[in-house]
């Protein structure tokens, strides 16, 4: 058989349900599947293929699932640094939002964020944002991978200005990204509980059930959040929501800091899904999500980065590194959320927390070929024990040499083939400049 690719000379980090580790792994991918994965005899040859990687030793992953991002919001990054939630979010962002917003600018913010992404090893992100049409077909052009959610909110917002429309908007949106690309998946993203009405998180998760899509929504993400519940509704915001009939096994919930134990067993009941953003509930002085009591749960728990303006990068091996180190030190426990655990919140729990699991998430025969190489010779990565490890604790975005999609090469020997990233920079600079001068 001769292979569309093949990769070979490298150890295999499969995240497969048995975590197996293939030393001088070779896979071969056919029509963007992994037809072969296994590993090579010594003094064997690879078998023939159109086009080779040599991997040199390094490690071969799945690509990284980025389980929330506000694409366009790399427009925004440093803007309203050292600010508290509410001050950050009312003060500088739905202004900026207001003003800035629109179809020219979501195209090159996104496509800016899938340039960060795809060169330090992401493969997959699920969105949430405005105007999601125009960052749908940005992501389409680029060619990663994404679920894409329409938000939904009581207030005016870029590309619905009557919110009476909020809802309608995301089932016009959700219906024609249907069926367009294998790589996109259409979603409605809900801002918050406290930013929409009880009809609308109604109406919204109604929608979500009638068309088959993923319902997201940030949730339990500040202290405040949870006093205005409790007070307004004698109820915590997961209590809420799930009086509401929103919690189900197609529910991302987003953030999920202020938790009891209550809280979880909910969550875990009704089989919803957790997006943990360690540094931007960090940056934002949201605190720390009980995630080592969480993760005792049966729930998909995944990573996220969060937008740019508050976070500020969308590199998941520093995400990875600072999740480990923030709930040890949290707990006081060393062995809580360990590197493979970790990993895994990156990788295949990520693609289940998003409904993605069968698709990607794993390196297996008959999945996606969605692939990352990460080149180990370098001091940093000398020498190496545990290949999982070094991904948590010792590499970061900038080590990834080779970076595929459904077998397309996006990234190879550390250069950008998907786009031109200089016209991306020049474009986004160019509206920064407006966004200062206003």
């Amino acid at each position: 058989m001769t292979f569309d690719l093949v990769i070979h000379n490298g150890t295999i980090l499969t995240v497969n349900s048995d975590f197996e580790i293939i030393e001088n792994g070779i896979i071969g991918i056919n029509d963007g599947k992994i037809a072969l994965l296994t590993a090579l005899d010594e003094d064997a040859s690879p078998p023939t293929a159109k086009d080779t990687i040599d991997a040199s030793g390094g490690i071969i992953m799945p690509g990284l699932i980025n389980t929330h991002t506000h694409l366009p919001m790399t427009l925004f990054r440093g803007l309203a640094d050292d600010l508290p939630l509410d001050v950050w979010l009312n003060e500088t962002i739905f202004p900026a939002e207001n003003t800035h917003i629109n179809s020219e600018t979501v195209r090159w913010g996104t496509l800016l964020a899938c340039a960060e992404m795809v060169i330090s090893g992401t493969t997959t992100c699920c969105d949430g944002y405005f105007l999601e049409n125009d960052v749908a077909a940005a992501v389409n052009d680029f060619g990663i991978r994404a679920v894409l959610g329409q938000g939904v909110i009581d207030y005016p917002a870029p590309g619905v200005p009557d919110p009476a429309e909020n809802v309608e908007a995301a089932k016009t949106y959700v219906k024609k990204w249907k069926d367009i690309s294998a790589t996109i998946r259409p979603s409605i993203f809900c801002h918050t509980p406290y930013t929409c009405s009880e009809e609308t998180l109604k109406k919204a998760k109604h929608a979500s059930k009638e068309l088959g899509v993923l319902f997201q929504i940030h949730a339990a993400e500040t202290k405040n959040e949870m006093d205005q519940f409790l007070f307004e509704h004698q109820l915590t915001p997961i209590h809420y929501l799930d009086k509401l009939g929103i919690l189900d096994q197609n529910t991302l919930l987003v953030h999920c800091v202020w938790l009891n134990e209550a809280d979880m067993e909910i969550i875990a009941a009704r089989r919803s899904n957790v997006s943990h953003n360690p540094e931007s509930n960090m940056k934002l002085a949201s605190g720390i999500s009980p995630l080592s009591k969480l993760a005792t749960f049966d729930i998909a728990i995944g990573l996220g980065t969060d937008g740019c303006a508050s976070n500020n990068n969308l590199d998941l091996f520093q995400e990875m590194d600072t999740a480990a180190k923030l709930h040890k030190a949290s707990t006081l426990d060393p062995t809580v959320m360990d590197a493979r655990r970790i990993l895994q919140m990156a990788t295949i729990d990520a693609a289940k927390a998003i409904g993605l699991e069968d698709v990607i998430g794993s390196l297996e025969t008959a999945k996606q070929s969605d692939i990352v190489f990460v080149d180990t010779n370098k001091p940093h990565l000398v020498p190496m024990y545990h290949p999982e490890s070094h991904i948590v604790y010792s590499a970061n975005g900038s080590d990834v040499r080779d970076v595929m999609v459904a077998g397309n090469i996006l990234v190879r020997n550390g250069k950008l083939l998907a786009m031109d990233v200089d016209e991306i920079i020049d474009r986004v600079n160019e509206i920064a400049a407006a966004i200062k001068g206003s």
